[in-house]
């Protein structure tokens, strides 16, 4: 018998993460309530609290730009080896 595993979205996971945080129900009483193991809403919980400090400290818009111009380099990379490619196909197809 094959199972797949389940995929959460990432603003389930903000909402469980944010209830977790409040801590108005234990993580028993969310796991019940939202039918996933309590480890996991204790992982996201850890995550979400991590991934503060990067909110704040404004690291997030470095990396995000420094990603963004690495994606432009690629591009260009891609568009390049095309033209090659397709120069070189038809000098061979004579």
């Amino acid at each position: 018998m094959k199972t797949t595993r389940k995929r959460y979205s990432a603003e389930f996971k903000a909402e469980v993460a944010l209830e977790a945080i409040r801590g108005d129900l234990t993580l028993a009483e969310l796991a019940a309530k939202h039918g996933i193991h309590h480890r996991m809403i204790a992982s996201w919980q850890r995550q979400a609290v991590e991934g503060m400090a990067t909110t704040f400290s404004g690291a997030g818009d470095a990396a995000r730009a420094s990603s963004e111009g690495e994606v432009e380099k690629l591009h260009a990379k891609i568009g390049q080896l095309v033209v090659e490619r397709d120069f070189l196909g038809k000098a061979f197809d004579r």
